[in-house]
């Protein structure tokens, strides 16, 4: 069983936090894309401030997890939680931080009177659908359509 250190913490999300993410993303996806994280995080912190988390590990950044609670989504009234983003470094990864991080983002949904937790995972990823499983995310009655916008693009399998 991996080990467990004493130094980790989950907190809330700072625009501080960006340059980690950034990091993070670049181990994982092998591309550096700052622009595009910092529109996400900014995004993030201005609709649910306290929703998205990150886990640090003696006072590092090595993980995170970005979502908010929104209601009217696809016809639904009721306030739902949305898991949108996520990401643990490489190196941190078997220590139940993605876990711990789902468990802070799950109490503030429920604070903020959310009743169901949604995602979407691309169904050929088997890590990540795994991982979800693993939380309790399972198939729900929403699914998702798509249209390719350019002529002749593949569609998702």
């Amino acid at each position: 069983m991996p080990e467990v250190r004493t130094g980790s913490r989950i907190r809330s999300l700072d625009e501080l936090d960006l340059g980690a993410i950034v990091k993070i993303d670049e181990h994982i996806s092998g591309q550096y894309r700052p622009d595009v994280w910092e529109k996400r995080v900014m995004y993030y912190l201005r609709r649910d401030p306290d929703a998205s988390q990150v886990a640090e590990i003696d006072g590092q950044v090595v993980g995170f997890m970005l979502g908010e609670v929104r209601t009217g989504e696809f016809g639904l009234e009721e306030p739902g939680g949305w898991v949108d983003r996520f990401g643990i470094h490489p190196e941190h990864r078997g220590r139940d931080l993605g876990k711990q991080l789902f468990e802070a983002m799950r109490a503030h949904f429920t604070a903020q009177g959310a009743t169901t937790i949604r995602t979407l995972v691309d169904r050929r990823d088997r890590n990540v659908r795994g991982f979800l499983e693993a939380l309790g995310f399972a198939t729900g009655p929403l699914e998702a359509l798509e249209v390719p916008l350019t002529p002749g693009a593949p569609k998702s399998a």
